[in-house]
């Protein structure tokens, strides 16, 4: 068996950043690696109508690099999702690094990955 896409998803806890800062961490990442950004958007929450936060994606010819914070917990998810020869544990792992530069106190509660598409 051998899996079309893999996905890694990190969990912070004691976050504070804005989400056009994540959104050029994301880019940045994206253009580390051997992927091609197709589109890039971020949508930032007041309160309004949704809870405060924010919204950030980077869409990839091989799938999405994205992040979605609760601003107001502190709460931060990133995933990164590649299909093909791609590994999303490079992309994950320096938008690690570019989070723990800006957020020292920041805690990685959960890092997991999954195989997606698992082929016979």
């Amino acid at each position: 068996m051998s899996a079309k896409g893999r996905h890694v998803t990190l969990d912070y806890t004691g976050f504070s950043g804005e989400g056009r800062w994540m959104l050029s961490v994301l880019q940045s990442a994206v253009q580390r690696s051997s992927v091609r950004e197709v589109h890039a958007h971020v949508s930032e929450f007041d309160g309004t109508e949704s809870p405060p936060g924010f919204a950030a994606v980077v869409l990839i010819d091989e799938s999405h690099v994205s992040a979605h914070c609760y601003a107001e917990e502190g709460i931060l998810a990133v995933d990164c999702f590649t299909c093909g020869g791609v590994n999303p544990n490079q992309i994950a792992d320096d938008i690690h690094q570019q989070i723990l530069i800006e957020n020292p106190g920041i805690c990685l509660v959960q890092r997991t990955e999954i195989e997606r598409f698992i082929i016979d």
